[in-house]
């Protein structure tokens, strides 16, 4: 690692401020991509600004939403009880992440701010139609994203909570990574009166992203059947040494349909 400072403040005004004063800093979440990035000297940021004190812990289960502050574990995610029986697709998404101590360290913040291309949370944001609270506005899940590790957020905006509308019905299906568990193809389907939407992760060159086709056929027909035939084209999906794009695709059909029949 590189010499740096290190504050840790009581708020998240505080924080702000100071990132906002130095183009150089970084925010310390849980620290699950951060750290080892240091490590690797692959990044070097003048402080680090670590948002432990911040107060942004915990889950409130409304009538129509569920909202999740920034620095809520993936662990308590996934053990909340009144979560799992709300939105249970995105419980069961936490409960798949990383290992045991991942789990217990990382945060929900810290993984929506980081958009790592193959994280699962992206994935649940985007199809449960969330909204990214930060310390200046509301960004709905479908602005929110840019592109891969890129997004809307400004240098001195920070994550304060999320807000998830409490669908019909909700699954994640992940083909993970055996070593690191991230998602080489993982699938989020939340069915709505409105209609269905249907996220994908870890396949895209730009990161998450809605795959419209299935959406259609899923808000028709919620069943496996009506998405039997729908395929994904190849080009601009990742090819690297773990899948290539072809094998992508054809797992982004084998994800949704197990995803939609999970749901169902």
């Amino acid at each position: 690692m590189y010499d740096f400072a290190y504050q840790k403040p009581a708020s998240i005004d505080a924080a702000a401020k100071l990132l906002g004063a130095d183009p150089e800093a970084k925010a310390l979440a849980g620290g699950m991509t951060l750290i080892p990035v240091l490590k690797q000297r692959l990044n070097r940021p003048s402080t680090l600004v670590d948002l432990a004190k911040t107060g942004m812990v915990g889950i409130t289960i409304g009538a129509d939403a569920a909202t999740i502050s920034a620095m809520t574990t993936h662990a308590a995610v996934a053990h909340s009880a009144e979560l799992r029986a709300k939105i249970p697709g995105l419980a069961d998404l936490a409960s798949w992440i990383g290992d045991e101590q991942v789990r217990h360290r990382g945060t929900i913040g810290g993984s929506l701010a980081n958009n790592d291309p193959s994280a699962c949370y992206p994935a649940a944001a985007l199809a449960l139609n969330a909204t990214i609270k930060t310390n200046k506005r509301e960004i709905k899940a479908d602005d929110f994203f840019k592109g891969m590790f890129t997004t809307a957020l400004e240098p001195d905006e920070l994550i304060t909570s999320v807000t998830f509308p409490i669908p019909q019905k909700s699954a994640y299906e992940k083909f993970r990574n055996p070593a690191s568990r991230y998602a080489i193809v993982g699938v989020f389907v939340a069915c709505f009166p409105a209609g269905v939407r249907l996220a994908i992760t870890g396949a895209g060159q730009n990161g998450v992203f809605r795959h419209q086709q299935m959406e259609q056929a899923l808000s028709s027909n919620f069943s496996q059947d009506a998405i039997a035939n729908v395929t994904t084209p190849a080009a601009g999906l990742n090819s690297d040494i773990h899948a290539s794009a072809e094998y992508r695709a054809h797992l982004i059909g084998v994800m949704a349909r197990r995803a939609v029949a999970k749901a169902a």
